[in-house]
């Protein structure tokens, strides 16, 4: 248990150290997209009808009940999963089960209230 705090430190300096980087990537990649885009408009060239969606599409895609209902399960599946874990943990020590509780409410409410409101998303799936 002891090793749990340093390991904890290092691990969240790596994620922010890469994670910016991961961001970087992304933010190059989209503007060599740009400039290729940009030389074959200026050089004349009719752009494939394919490119212009791909640049005139939304990043994130509208949400739907299906996607609502999906984070909704998953979220409520993470706060069962810290609630077991308190559970488990609490068999040695009693005093981390009202904590874990504690900690799996908060994924457990957002996950009903994802799954709430798939009812109100006036955006249904397109596969329906």
């Amino acid at each position: 248990m002891e090793m749990l705090v340093p390991l904890g430190a290092f691990a969240m300096v790596a994620a922010i150290v890469c994670l910016p980087i991961l961001g970087l990537f992304k933010h190059l990649e989209r503007r060599r997209m740009h400039d290729v885009v940009r030389t074959a408009i200026e050089k004349g060239q009719a752009l494939p009808p394919e490119v212009v969606e791909t640049l005139t599409r939304d990043v994130r895609p509208a949400s739907s009940a299906i996607r609502d209902i999906r984070t909704g399960v998953i979220m409520i599946a993470v706060g069962i999963g810290f609630a077991i874990f308190g559970f488990c943990v609490g068999f040695d020590e009693r005093d981390v089960v009202s904590p874990a509780l504690g900690v799996a409410a908060i994924p457990t409410v957002i996950g009903i209230a994802y799954v709430v409101l798939s009812f109100f998303n006036p955006n249904k799936d397109p596969r329906a």
